[in-house]
């Protein structure tokens, strides 16, 4: 039989179709040219198909976010209702009968040379232990654990006798009472003292006794929050990364037990370095500031650019002729003496906070917005109050020794400083991660600085900003300077990639930008491994350094000088580094010596040349939320003592 061609076939394929009087509706019309398509041109059905899946796959894949650390629901520490009755009974060696029998006739015949036994001798603690059946106290936990380790072993009075309440007692509360000096709470380890008159022997024991537990409970609270703090900062958010401190309670409470002056031993809990002796010499000096009668105030939200009027003009004159130094109010006297009240913005008056901008350091651009208003009128007695509490609170989360060399970032005033003894400081100007890519809270140490470095594409700005142009162009990383490498180090294609598997991390994929002039890091960058993903490098963005709010990287510290930075923690010259750098080399070399870095977060802090305190905008609102879990640590801890 003549075989069939493909046209034939077709024909009567349609033969088929038509006879059926065209009953079919639209929708199997579509299926039988697929049907054809799958017969008679399988090869560009199979593409069509791949195109389909392709596009999909783009969709799927522009849908996948990664989501940034979040600030969580505070929850404070919980204090715990701890009983004490384990301290009721004192624990001795009884000592044993000799067994009856024929070993005991036999005793009879050895002479033995054993000493009497001693009569035990219950001392006035051991007396009153009766009362510590039905007595508890409610404490954090481990003030719980520390007060029946320390009693067990021992088993005395630390601040009580036989005429009652010691001095040393008296001393320790007058000392707890003034503890808001170090932005703590007084209330939390206020004591009453015991009502002694007309009791009889036993319960004078057991008012004695009670008295002792709380002021030790209330004593090591006191220790426990100087050292600590009393906000555990990992429950605030996910961009705090800072280890709480142990603290040795028991030797804590045996330091104060045979302290001579109970003033300076509670004191000494506190963290000992200048930045906190500085902190709280301002709280003092704040609190004893009346607030000021003539305070100038300008409207919030004032904007004001050259040749406008506003009428808060007169108030802008007023700040500068009140706050500004005497050089700058001499070299502008015309402008000052001769202003007139009026709302326009001349020409004089820009050049007169031109010049206070500078003086402030602040962008000379003669605009006036918040942060020259932040300047002029600086802020209340309450706001630095606030600040500078919050920063003490801040300084016991991270070591109370800094070490001698070091890398200190402070990510609101947007500054990093390296200091060593016997060195000058090297401070400069640093740019940190945007408010929807924070920079996170912790430290570390100073491990390398690599030359020419490459840069490692993290994950979520693969997902977040690289993904959705590789829908749209997926060859764009291949032409862009960047190389793309499977887990074992093969180098591949973009185009060849399913990002929608590598957004869902289904599989996995390396991307790194080549070292150059358009690279992210620029020249160097030194890190300090950390599972944040956070080192400190060079940038070909220079111009953000000009800026007075430098809150635009993903996280990462652009440093204004990085070369400076670089040679410090190597102990090198600039031109060792340069020389490195011109080499052309992707290397790295090792950082000798500890040289710790914080990477923190303060809106208060010591100025680097001792002049005081400087202030900063909250540009995270991480000040807000710190505040929230304090208030909510006192609701707690005023609920337990209203308890009882």
């Amino acid at each position: 039989m003549r075989r069939l061609s493909v046209n034939s076939l077709k024909a009567c394929l349609m033969a088929t179709v038509l006879a059926s009087g065209f009953s079919v509706a639209m929708p199997e019309t579509a299926s039988a040219q697929g049907l054809f398509q799958r017969l008679f041109n399988p090869e560009n059905h199979r593409r069509q198909q791949e195109r389909q899946r392709q596009e999909e796959l783009r969709k799927k894949a522009v849908s996948v976010k990664v989501a940034a650390p979040r600030y969580l629901n505070y929850t404070p520490d919980t204090l715990k209702k701890v009983s004490l009755a384990p301290l009721s009974e004192k624990k001795t060696a009884e000592l044993q009968p000799a067994s009856e029998g024929a070993e005991t006739a036999d005793a009879a015949n050895v002479e033995t040379d054993i000493a009497p036994v001693e009569p035990v001798v219950l001392t006035a603690f051991d007396e009153a232990r009766p009362a510590l059946k039905g007595l508890s106290v409610t404490v954090l936990p481990e003030v719980g654990e520390a007060l029946i380790a320390y009693y067990r072993e021992h088993p005395d009075f630390v601040w009580v006798d036989d005429n009652g309440v010691t001095l040393k007692a008296a001393k320790a509360r007058r000392e707890m009472a003034s503890a808001a000096e170090y932005a703590l709470v007084p209330e939390d380890y206020f004591v009453p003292l015991p009502a002694l008159s007309g009791l009889g022997e036993t319960d004078r024991d057991a008012a004695l006794m009670r008295f002792e537990m709380q002021m030790s409970a209330a004593a090591l609270s006191y220790v426990l929050d100087a050292t600590r703090g009393r906000v555990d900062p990992n429950k605030i958010s996910q961009y705090h990364d800072l280890p709480r401190h142990d603290v040795d309670l028991v030797a804590a409470l045996e330091g104060l037990s045979a302290a001579e002056d109970m003033q300076s031993e509670l004191v000494s809990h506190q963290p000992q370095n200048d930045h906190f002796r500085a902190l709280a010499s301002e709280l003092k000096r704040l609190k004893a500031e009346d607030e000021e009668a003539d305070q100038i105030v300008i409207a919030p939200g004032t904007f004001l650019k050259a040749g406008k009027s506003s009428p808060e003009m007169k108030n802008i004159v007023a700040a500068i002729g009140k706050n500004g130094s005497d050089e700058l109010k001499a070299a502008h006297g015309d402008t000052l003496s001769g202003y007139d009240g009026s709302d326009a913005y001349a020409p004089a008056l820009v050049s007169l906070v031109k010049a206070f901008q500078k003086e402030a350091g602040l962008t000379p651009d003669g605009i006036v917005g918040k942060n020259t208003i932040k300047a002029l009128v600086g802020e209340t007695n309450a706001a630095k109050i606030a600040k500078v509490e919050l920063a003490m609170e801040r300084s016991r989360w991270i070591p109370e020794e800094l070490g001698n060399r070091k890398v200190f970032i402070n990510q609101a005033a947007f500054t990093a400083t390296y200091t060593a003894p016997g060195e000058d400081p090297l401070s400069m100007r640093v740019v940190v991660g945007k408010k929807s890519n924070q920079t996170n809270f912790f430290y570390d140490k100073i491990e390398i600085v690599e030359y020419n470095p490459y840069w490692g594409v993290p994950y979520s700005i693969i997902v977040n900003e690289m993904v959705p142009k590789l829908a749209r162009d997926p060859s764009y990383l291949d032409r862009a300077g960047y190389e793309v490498t499977t887990p074992g180090g093969r180098k591949i294609s973009s185009a060849s990639v399913n990002w929608y598997a590598v957004a869902a991390k289904q599989t996995s994929v390396n991307v790194r930008q080549y070292p150059g002039r358009s690279n992210a890091l620029g020249e160097v960058k030194i890190l300090f491994p950390n599972r944040h993903h956070i080192y400190m490098h060079d940038t070909p963005s220079k111009n953000l350094f000009n800026k007075d709010v430098r809150a635009y990287s993903h996280g990462c510290i652009r440093l204004h000088d990085p070369k400076g930075m670089a040679a410090a923690v190597l102990g090198k010259s600039k031109d060792y580094v340069t020389s490195r750098i011109a080499a052309g080399q992707n290397e790295q070399e090792q950082v000798t010596g500890d040289i710790p870095v914080y990477v923190s977060y303060f809106t208060a802090w010591p100025e680097l040349d001792g002049s005081g305190i400087g202030y900063y905008s909250d540009i995270y609102d991480r000040d807000r939320y710190l505040l929230k879990a304090i208030e909510k640590t006192e609701a707690e801890r005023a609920k337990a003592r209203s308890a009882g």
